[in-house]
């Protein structure tokens, strides 16, 4: 890799070699080579004169890209696109005369575009998948650990640390939801020409408008889509790519708020994320354990939820049949979407993996709080030993104000509960409290719930996604 040239942080820090592929430039010419394989199939068995011979001259060049000739005409003839038409009639000097025949240069473009973008939202929802499967087995292993809630972070009843979990992974199963709707919705342009009419082809074939028709099926089966747009322009609508950016968006946001939490709870220590040996997390402050990883999620988070106004803008820009002020912007926003989320899903995976919960901290924050918490269940067992329960009502509120400025003007540990002992109303004694003190005595539901969601919700996921979680592991570079 050179070092006097800028390399995007994407493919140099960030995202997997796999995604980085499927957006490479070898990918894109050899699909387009593909896509010209189909067109020509189709065409000759729709009747056209084109040899079995040209065909397999054209399959025979379809994978040995010869770059520097096509490089070479792109100086000449400022298109890139006839000028891989040039360097492929070189390699096929008899097929030569029927490479891109009746289409225009969207076909290539918009069909790989749509065929490199399945591709990638694939990827994506398998490593969605794996996020998944890794926070239900965390969510299930600490179904039953008591932890604080927070509501505005401030203390709040208590839930569980693997409920809290579910809500991360609620979010991941609407994105895979969103995903799945989006890749089944994707279809191909098909081969419409130069302003979406089909004119074209509808004079190849003589006014047979069936074969029109037949055309499009023909080469959307070979490139592996069920149909194509029914109607377009030049393009396919741009409000496609608006489409798939909002859903690797919404991935964005729910690995965000995971990332948000994991920040916080570290800073409480109650859970870390996975740290190494010999890591380092200051430069200047050797002690320290940053959520990095975690943070990393957050900043590529921020940059995709920022990025899906591109599409939508170039969407809303569109004139006409065509225009090409959405190509320079596509050809950036799409891709470096795709890149950031594949890392996002990457690092999510490698945190959710190597979770690090500390049960005695969660404990000792949580038996900070409980103390007012169980301030309601005192009172009414105070109240079944005789107690009248507006006295005692009013006596908790003092004392509670009482035990507050303690823990917050002196910095003493709360001590609710041994005035509440030393006060003959309440008639308790230490071990009667000691009872009431049980945190799981106010969890509610949770394991409960756990339970209920991971059976019914995201189990059936799992297993319809068995294969998805074979997916290779996204190497950290940093």
């Amino acid at each position: 890799m050179s070092n006097d040239t800028y390399v995007s942080p994407l493919n140099s820090r960030y995202a997997s070699k796999e995604m980085q592929y499927i957006f490479s430039p070898d990918k894109k010419f050899k699909t387009w080579r593909r896509l010209w394989i189909a067109l020509a199939e189709s065409e000759k068995e729709l009747g056209l004169d084109i040899t079995d011979e040209q065909i397999a001259e054209l399959k025979a060049n379809m994978d040995n890209i010869n770059y520097d000739v096509a490089a070479e005409e792109e100086k000449r003839r400022r298109h890139d696109v006839m000028a891989h038409v040039h360097a492929y009639g070189v390699q096929c000097p008899n097929a030569k005369g029927i490479i891109h025949l009746g289409a225009t240069s969207c076909y290539v473009g918009d069909n790989t575009d749509m065929i490199i973008m399945r591709e990638a939202l694939t990827l994506i929802r398998k490593r969605l998948v794996v996020c998944m499967s890794l926070l239900a087995d965390f969510a299930d292993e600490y179904k039953a650990l008591p932890t604080l809630g927070f509501t505005h972070f401030q203390p709040a009843q208590l839930v569980t640390v693997g409920k809290r979990a579910t809500l991360w992974l609620q979010d991941l199963m609407f994105d895979l939801e969103e995903v799945e709707q989006v890749l089944a919705s994707m279809k191909l342009l098909g081969c419409k020409g130069t302003t979406g009419t089909q004119a074209s082809f509808m004079d190849l074939f003589n006014g047979d408008h069936n074969k029109c028709v037949e055309l499009d099926k023909k080469i959307a089966n070979k490139m592996g889509f069920e149909t194509s747009y029914y109607v377009s322009g030049q393009t396919y609508s741009r409000k496609v790519d608006s489409r798939v950016l909002n859903a690797l968006a919404s991935i964005a946001q729910s690995a965000h708020k995971f990332s948000n939490d994991i920040r916080l709870l570290q800073h409480l220590k109650e859970i870390e994320e996975p740290f190494e040996k010999t890591q380092i997390g200051s430069s200047a402050m050797a002690y320290k354990r940053n959520p990095m990883r975690s943070e990393r999620i957050a900043s590529l988070s921020r940059y995709v939820i920022a990025d899906v106004l591109n599409p939508a803008m170039t969407a809303a820009e569109q004139w006409f049949e065509r225009t090409l002020d959405d190509s320079a912007n596509k050809r950036i926003s799409v891709p470096e979407a795709f890149l950031a989320v594949d890392a996002i899903l990457g690092i999510y995976a490698n945190v959710a993996s190597g979770l690090v919960v500390y049960p005695n901290m969660i404990n000792k924050h949580i038996m900070d709080e409980l103390p007012f918490m169980a301030t309601e269940n005192i009172m009414m067992e105070a109240v079944k030993k005789g107690g009248d329960r507006q006295e005692l009502h009013e006596k908790i509120r003092v004392y509670s104000m009482e035990a507050g400025s303690v823990v917050k003007n002196e910095g003493k540990p709360n001590d609710l509960l041994t005035r509440i002992v030393n006060d003959p109303a309440f008639g308790l004694k230490e071990e009667d409290l000691a009872k009431m003190l049980d945190p799981k005595l106010y969890i509610g539901r949770c394991p409960e719930q756990v339970e209920t969601f991971l059976n019914e919700a995201i189990r059936p996921i799992l297993k319809d996604h068995e294969d998805d979680l074979k997916v290779s592991e996204v190497e950290l570079n940093v």
